[in-house]
């Protein structure tokens, strides 16, 4: 009988165990539930990024503060045009950004990537190429780290900042934990809209009035710069945040 027990309690610890490893290892997608210009809410599923240097507002601030502050960020893998266009923005109104970037723009757009560093930008990690690394092991989410690091060393001489973002948004406790483990800080973000699908343009007029309606204090924003409606609407953008009394503020202080 005692023996009986014994494999019992071993079988069930087993079994838990092996639970628990698959629920770290699910695919979760990001997601957060806009609150037009005030602070959306983050569900209690989502949290878990809090344990592993997950960043996805500025939680320093609320709605009520005097003290206004915008995160600009940008999921960069190629140029077709509107990259530069967006960086002469920027550079017009002494704005700096963090560019999450791939492998290909380091490749085919070094001295893109190298005016970025120049211009005071953060170049960030969104992996390789793109992979989604939410049910990777440790090792290929390493290798696949470092691989972008290597490559930027390489063909600019810069370091990339350690800041990460998953492709798409995906991720799971396991990767979260090997990020940070390697040194990263994951930013997530409180706002973004349908810019990435360069068939599928928004109006400049309509995309405007859906960034400002949602604006709200200490966002993180996600962009694609690859986007012409972007490229348009960017120095009017700004100079609309500016109007409603926001200031540009970046990651290195968001998480400082």
């Amino acid at each position: 009988m005692k023996k009986l027990l014994l494999m019992i309690c071993i079988f069930s610890l087993i079994t838990s165990l092996s639970v628990c490893a698959a629920a770290r290892q699910d695919s979760v997608c990001w997601y957060i539930k806009r609150n037009g210009n005030k602070r959306p809410i983050l569900d209690d599923s989502q949290k878990i990024i809090y344990d592993y240097d997950g960043y996805y507002i500025d939680e320093s601030l609320s709605d009520e503060d005097t003290e206004r502050k915008i995160y600009l960020t940008f999921d960069l893998g190629y140029e077709n045009g509107n990259t530069v266009r967006i960086l002469d923005a920027l550079k017009k109104y002494d704005v700096k950004a963090a560019f999450f970037v791939l492998d290909n723009i380091i490749l085919k757009n070094t001295d893109l990537v190298t005016r970025m560093l120049d211009e005071g930008h953060l170049i960030c990690n969104h992996t390789k190429n793109h992979k989604d690394l939410s049910r990777a092991t440790k090792d290929v989410i390493e290798s696949d780290l470092k691989a972008l690091e290597e490559l930027m060393k390489e063909k600019t001489g810069g370091e990339l900042s350690k800041y990460f973002r998953f492709p798409e948004g995906k991720y799971s406790e396991n990767a979260l934990k090997c990020v940070k483990e390697m040194g990263y800080k994951t930013i997530f973000w409180s706002f973004a809209y349908e810019d990435w699908d360069n068939s599928r343009q928004m109006n400049p007029d309509k995309a405007l009035n859906k960034i400002l309606s949602n604006t709200h204090n200490g966002a993180i924003m996600l962009f694609h710069p690859t986007s012409k409606t972007n490229a348009d609407i960017f120095p009017q953008l700004i100079e609309s945040w500016v109007d409603l009394g926001y200031k540009f503020a970046t990651l290195d202080e968001l998480t400082a």
